[in-house]
C-alpha cells in the first residue's frame, strides 16, 4: 500500500514536469522562421532560425511565418494613354525579408502579401499603363513589363517585401480596340493582295511585251533572209518537208510505192539553179 502511495507521488510529478518540457519546446521547420511574443516585451527584434528552441510557457508564444517565394496574381483594368480600356495580370514572385520578420508580423500580420501586394500591384499598373498607347502596349510590351517590375520592386521594399519576379501573364482590351484591330489587318491584308496583283499584272503586261518584240524580230529576220536568198530559202524547206513526208511513208507497212509526178508529196522540187 506504501508503494502505491508512492508511486502516485513520483506519477504526478513526473507528468507535470513533461508537460511544462512539452510546452517550452518548439520547433521551427524548414522555410519557417519564429517570431518570439513576449507577454511583458512585446515582440522580440530577432526571429528564431529552423530547428528546435526552447521557451517560457505561457510567458511566451512562437509565431510562425513562411519565408519560401510564393507566387500572387494581380488583375486590374484601367486605361491607357489613349483612353483604351486594358484589362491587365501580372504575376510576382515574392517573399519577406527575414531580418524584418517581428517588424512585418507588428505592423501587417501573418496575412502581410494580401494586404499590401494588391494596392501597390493596382497603383503601379495605373500608373505605368497611363504612360503608353495601346498599340505601344503591345509592341513595347518588354518596355512596360521592366517599368513595372522597376517600381513593383521599389515600392514592395518599402515594406520588407522583396519581389523575385515581376511578369505580365495577360493583357487584352475592350472589345472596340479588338474589332479595331481586326478591321486594321483585313485592311493591310487586302491592300497586300492588291499589290501583289498589280505586280503580276505588270510582269505579265512586261512579258506580252518582250514576246511581241521577240516576235516582230524574228519576222524581220527571216523577211531580211527571204529578201536575200530569193526562192532558195523556199525550196530547201520544201526539200525539208518532202523528206519528212517520204519518212512518214516509209514507216507505214500499208505504204509500198510511192508514185512520181508533179504535186506527189511536193517532190516536185525544181532542178533549176
Amino acid at each position: 500500500m506504501a508503494f502505491v502511495q508512492n508511486l502516485g507521488r513520483l506519477i504526478v510529478p513526473a507528468f507535470v514536469g513533461l508537460s511544462l518540457l512539452n510546452a517550452s519546446i518548439y520547433d521551427v521547420p524548414g522555410g519557417y522562421r519564429a517570431v518570439m511574443f513576449d507577454r511583458f516585451s512585446g515582440v522580440k527584434d530577432k526571429p528564431s532560425p529552423e530547428g528546435t528552441h526552447f521557451l517560457i510557457p505561457w510567458l511566451q508564444r512562437a509565431i510562425l511565418m513562411e519565408t519560401r517565394t510564393k507566387p500572387k496574381h494581380i488583375t486590374t483594368t484601367t486605361g491607357s494613354k489613349d483612353l483604351q480600356m486594358v484589362s491587365i495580370t501580372l504575376r510576382v514572385l515574392l517573399r519577406p525579408d527575414v531580418d524584418a520578420l517581428p517588424k512585418i508580423y507588428q505592423s501587417l500580420g501573418l496575412d502581410y502579401d494580401e494586404r499590401v501586394i494588391p494596392s501597390i500591384g493596382n497603383e503601379v499598373l495605373k500608373s505605368i499603363v497611363a504612360q503608353f498607347d495601346a498599340a505601344e502596349l503591345i509592341t513595347q510590351r518588354e518596355v512596360v513589363s521592366a517599368r513595372i517590375r522597376e517600381d513593383l520592386v521599389q515600392r514592395a521594399r518599402e515594406f520588407n517585401i522583396r519581389l523575385e519576379d515581376v511578369s505580365i501573364t495577360h493583357l487584352t482590351f475592350g472589345k472596340e480596340f479588338t474589332v479595331a484591330v481586326e478591321a486594321k489587318q483585313i485592311a493591310q491584308q487586302d491592300a497586300e493582295r492588291a499589290k501583289f496583283i498589280v505586280e503580276k499584272a505588270e510582269q505579265e503586261r512586261q512579258a506580252a511585251v518582250i514576246r511581241a518584240e521577240g516576235e516582230a524580230e524574228a519576222a524581220a529576220t527571216i523577211s531580211k533572209a527571204l529578201e536575200k536568198a530569193g526562192d532558195a530559202l523556199v525550196t530547201f524547206r520544201r526539200i525539208e518537208a518532202s523528206k519528212k513526208i517520204v519518212e512518214n511513208l516509209a514507216q507505214n507497212k500499208n505504204v509500198t510505192y510511192i508514185p512520181s509526178g508533179n504535186g506527189n508529196v511536193l517532190l516536185n522540187v525544181p532542178t533549176d539553179r
